[in-house]
């Protein structure tokens, strides 16, 4: 095995750039890219668009004019090949057929059906392979794909704003009106947009879902709705609500089935059973890898109580409450923050 180099360095991190143009729309697949190189150029390249799609390999060789150029080339890819039969044939056996001598691999895909396997053909016909090329960087970039095939959950991104004073809403109890209390600014609802159209899921609380009236959909930005999720155990929610108006698929985790007008899915969970866990199991079960909880403040802590969360993304708005409902807190420092206007967002991983 060849250690890594500074030759192979950036043609792995061009594997990583061009896999990250397809943020969003590879599930349930990973983000792929590839690029092959011959004497020091590039000569094809390529990523994974969508599933179902040609995978990033076979973009980049059908993207080399001179074929014969392959069997003198090495070929960069940020996840191990597929060695199985899936919606489309093996990577491992055509770059084999290829006869491309050398290839330079960012992580192992811990996938059950590949877990090594392509590794493992590549070398049985010949292939010089060298791995942990930028490995954590390639972990990072499939997080939510990792973390759902090592864990049997969805990758859980934790969202809120809370004010200069750590309070996510006032007491809205007693306001007449009724209406959302907006803590951040125009510029962090965009952004909050851009992150629904990159992740699967997103859920709300009874609470949220009522007083709020959020349609949970990308309004303010390109790209996919996720699929809605709420949380009404105590089947409180009158049929009216955004979440129920069809426009997007809706999952209604609740206590028992009521016959109503609500256009969503909905799915029990008994009285004694967990809501956290059968949320999490039920999204396993749709190969949803990733979501979004937007709140509030009782279903943001049974997440955080019980451990379960990979991100959390808090913006602090230019706002003081003085009273209302307390934000959660995390033991963790932020890894990372960034001003939008007069709000500022920053980031948490549970590590």
């Amino acid at each position: 095995m060849r250690t890594q180099t500074e030759t192979d360095i950036p043609f792995m991190q061009r594997c990583l750039d061009l896999a990250r143009q397809a943020e969003g729309k590879t599930y349930p697949n990973p983000m792929v890219g590839c690029v092959i190189v011959h004497k020091g150029l590039i000569i094809g390249e390529g990523y994974h668009r969508k599933a179902g799609g040609p995978h990033a390999e076979v973009w980049a060789i059908n993207s080399v004019s001179n074929p014969e150029l392959l069997k003198e080339a090495t070929l960069y890819v940020n996840l191990e090949p597929c060695a199985h039969y899936g919606q489309t044939p093996p990577c491992s056996l055509l770059i084999e057929q290829k006869q491309i001598p050398r290839v330079v691999i960012g992580c192992v895909d811990t996938f059950s059906k590949v877990a090594g396997r392509g590794i493992q053909q590549l070398k049985a016909a010949g292939t010089e392979v060298t791995t942990g090329i930028l490995e954590q960087e390639s972990r990072e970039l499939n997080r939510r794909f990792f973390t759902f095939h090592e864990t049997k959950r969805p990758y859980i991104i934790l969202k809120w704003a809370n004010t200069r004073d750590g309070f996510l809403d006032i007491d809205r109890e007693v306001v007449k009106n009724n209406r959302p209390t907006w803590i951040t600014n125009e510029h962090a609802r965009r952004m909050v947009h851009l992150w629904r159209s990159r992740e699967q899921a997103i859920l709300v609380g009874s609470t949220t879902a009522l007083k709020d009236n959020p349609s949970l959909t990308v309004r303010d930005w390109s790209g996919p709705h996720p699929l809605r999720l709420v949380l009404d155990r105590g089947n409180k929610l009158p049929d009216h609500l955004a979440l129920f108006d069809g426009e997007s698929p809706t999952l209604l985790f609740c206590s028992e089935k009521k016959a109503d007008n609500k256009q969503a899915e909905k799915i029990v969970i008994p009285a004694n059973e967990d809501p956290v866990s059968a949320i999490l199991e039920e999204l396993y079960e749709r190969q949803i890898q990733s979501l979004i909880v937007e709140g509030g403040a009782r279903l943001l802590n049974a997440f955080i109580d019980k451990g379960l969360w990979d991100e959390a993304r808090v913006f602090v708005g230019n706002q003081w409450f003085q009273k209302g409902i307390k934000a959660p807190e995390l033991r963790q420092v932020p890894l990372q923050s960034e001003k939008f206007g007069n709000s500022e967002l920053f980031v948490y991983r549970n590590i």
